[in-house]
């Protein structure tokens, strides 16, 4: 492969990976209240899945929306502001005192998770300067910020129960804190309006057909992803007959595989290209997922460290590869492979949630088998797009056509 002409900035991917653990970390603590809301609440599987949908129904309409807007303006001032209210719904849903009103707030966390992402993707884009790995250091806060949802959650609602979850607010303070420092970091003279120029969008022909393949499979690795966030704490509390500590940490094995899986994704789009390691990602998948449900007593852990890995592998790289089919509507491209890695998902977790409830939570799980798969199939005909110039810079005429090892 190619190594990118130019070096990214650190600071400022440092500062918007750790921003990203921030605003993250209400998405993955959607589903790690679900336990607490059957338990403290009674809610059926249903009732409960429905909770996480409230998170996904709007979100996954409004992302692409606000990924459209950021392709025609910059909206820094959207990344504090959306932080701040997606952390304070979550943290307003343990004390609300109706489903009703938990379903609104931690509907408009959802949606103002929406639109963080798109204009942080945009951001992160200028910094990375095409850079796979600084992308995947990007995407890797995301995966902490889910990582540390289920410790943050037991730790504030097993003390102090549901009426405690307004100290979930505080990682949103932080995250809020962080966005002055990370845009500071990333102006430098005489860049400013190049990059922006950039980052909103450039130069090229948007490949709309390999983009909607590329979409068709995230929605399949999105439902498997949901589904086992939403119901494995559940799941490995009936299986292996532990007590809410055995689900949690169910939950965190997801959920911190996968910081390890978004770093080497990276790594290994440098030397393999992007498509390849993503089309094996799903194939891994279809494997651990099939282990996860099938699989008796504590062996499922292994298989769940193996379904990290194969579900997280590929985030940072679906990001870079819908920029670069989409090089002139970068913001909606961020906007769809952000969202969808976790709104359509949301959107069909009910039905597990009601299978589950008909069923047997085995039973519901089974499915999720399947889409990794169907995912390798869209995955097949794509073709690995080329980095924007007004990204990575012009190549040197002497270096051109020489290829380097990553």
């Amino acid at each position: 492969m190619l190594k990118n002409r130019t070096t990214p900035h650190r600071t400022p991917i440092a500062l918007l990976s750790l921003r990203h653990a921030c605003v993250d970390i209400y998405q993955g603590a959607v589903s790690a209240l679900v336990p607490f809301f059957v338990s403290e609440r009674a809610y059926s599987y249903a009732a409960a899945s429905g909770v996480v949908l409230a998170a996904s129904l709007l979100s996954s309409v409004v992302q692409p929306l606000f990924g459209a807007l950021t392709d025609r303006w910059a909206m820094p001032w959207l990344l504090p502001v959306s932080t701040l209210v997606g952390g304070a719904g979550v943290a307003l849903s343990g004390v609300t005192g109706s489903y009703a009103m938990t379903l609104a707030v931690v509907a408009v966390s959802g949606i103002s998770v929406a639109a963080y992402h798109p204009e942080s993707a945009r951001v992160a884009r200028l910094a990375s300067r095409g850079s796979h790995t600084a992308m995947s250091w990007f995407s890797l806060g995301g995966n902490l910020g889910f990582a540390a949802a289920p410790l943050a959650v037991a730790a504030v609602i097993a003390t102090g129960g549901l009426r405690a979850s307004p100290l979930l607010a505080v990682p949103a303070v932080a995250g809020a804190a962080l966005c002055a420092a990370a845009l500071r970091a990333l102006r430098a003279p005489g860049e400013a309006a190049g990059s922006a120029r950039a980052g909103r969008g450039g130069a090229g022909r948007d490949d709309w057909p390999s983009f909607l393949r590329l979409s068709g499979a995230i929605m399949c690795r999105s439902i498997v992803f949901v589904g086992l966030s939403a119901f494995i704490s559940l799941y490995v509390r009936e299986r292996t007959g532990g007590g809410e500590l055995a689900g949690t940490a169910a939950l965190f094995v997801l959920y911190a595989g996968g910081a390890v899986g978004t770093v080497a994704g990276g790594a290994l789009a440098a030397r393999h290209g992007r498509i390849t390691v993503v089309r094996w990602s799903y194939a891994l998948t279809v494997l651990a997922v099939a282990g996860v449900v099938l699989v008796p007593g504590l062996a499922l852990y292994l298989c769940l460290v193996l379904a990290s890995a194969g579900l997280y592998v590929p985030i940072s790289l679906h990001v870079t590869l819908g920029q670069d089919y989409l090089p002139r509507r970068v913001g909606t491209a961020s906007g769809v492979t952000l969202g969808l890695t976790v709104s359509v998902g949301g959107l069909a977790s009910p039905l597990i949630g009601a299978l589950a409830d008909a069923t047997t939570l085995r039973t519901a799980l089974a499915p999720l088998i399947v889409l990794p798969a169907v995912g390798r199939l869209l995955l097949r005909p794509l073709p690995e797009p080329a980095l924007p110039e007004a990204i990575t810079g012009p190549r040197h005429p002497k270096t051109a056509d020489a290829p380097e090892r990553a």
